[in-house]
């Protein structure tokens, strides 16, 4: 496996999984912490909105099909909150329209489970330049 760079990003920001698969909860934090990020898990969509991560958030690996708030359901809450995390969406479910609808809203990257380490590692880089980005712009209006 390849040790992700430490960046910019990577060293302000939390990838966060929220998923209510136990063994997703468990393997993709051990996965991504073995490729240097700094990982916390939650059951629930709730557990996070509740939790001191979301303002440290810089990549949400978010599962579509949750018990209560589902994927998408906190999506919409985030962006109500004005929190501009960028996601990365996991699920089992092929269904088209979820796709578009998460992409509309600004996902940035839709994984199918499974999926590869090499496809997750890619989407959380993206996710974090995103973040680095928008990071960046903020520094600059505040000069």
């Amino acid at each position: 496996m390849q040790r992700h760079q430490e960046g910019r990003a990577s060293e302000r920001a939390l990838v966060s999984v929220v998923d209510d698969d136990e063994s997703v909860r468990e393997s993709l934090p051990d996965l991504l912490k073995e490729f240097g990020f700094e990982v916390r898990a939650f059951s629930s969509a709730q557990e996070f909105l509740a939790s001191d991560c979301v303002n440290r958030t810089g990549c949400l690996i978010l599962d579509i099909a949750m018990p209560g708030m589902a994927g998408l359901d906190l999506q919409r809450e985030l962006q109500h909150q004005g929190k501009k995390i960028p996601i990365v969406f996991i699920t089992a479910q092929t269904d088209g329209a979820l796709r578009a609808t998460a992409f509309e809203a600004g996902a940035v990257d839709f994984l199918l489970k499974p999926f590869s380490d090499t496809a997750l590692l890619a989407s959380v880089e993206t996710a974090l330049r995103t973040t680095e980005d928008a990071l960046c712009r903020i520094q600059i209006c505040r000069i």
